[in-house]
């Protein structure tokens, strides 16, 4: 379940199993109430949340723009959430869905989706379009994210 601004994801911790509230916008990364791991963090943003979600985000983000009828979407959806898991406390995963947030669409020139973008400090540094298998999105996102000298 991905946080919304107005309903925190529960999320259970891959390291020890206890569930906690993970919020689609804070000032820190989310982290583990019983063993203080990194947790992932999935989470919604729209047009009038975009900017409290993404840009104001304290790690890099990776932005997923899809569409529920779009196949490829749902395809590449499953990718994207284990790469969440994967670099929990180093990368965002924020999912927008571009026939509700025609604004944020718009401004980032989204004209074919699946389409990814890596934002930094709520700039986008990098964006790809298309489903792509977990081995070539994670080569993707950390050699982005190695060049801009993000810890990956």
């Amino acid at each position: 379940m991905a946080a919304t601004t107005d309903r925190p994801a529960i999320v259970a911790c891959p390291a020890c199993g206890a569930k906690n509230r993970v919020p689609a916008a804070a000032a820190g990364r989310p982290r583990c109430a019983r063993c203080h791991d990194d947790l992932p963090w999935v989470a919604e943003a729209g047009d009038g949340d975009f900017s409290s979600v993404v840009a104001q985000s304290p790690v890099p983000v990776l932005l997923d723009a899809w569409a529920p009828w779009c196949g490829p979407c749902r395809m590449v959806a499953p990718v994207v959430e284990q790469l969440a898991v994967d670099l929990a406390g180093r990368l965002k995963v924020v999912k927008l869905n571009v026939d509700e947030a025609v604004r944020v669409a718009g401004s980032l020139r989204v004209q074919s989706i699946p389409a990814l973008f890596l934002l930094d400090q709520g700039e986008v540094v990098a964006s790809t379009v298309g489903a792509r298998p977990y081995p070539e999105l994670r080569r993707w996102v950390d050699a982005e994210l190695a060049g801009r000298g993000s810890v990956v």
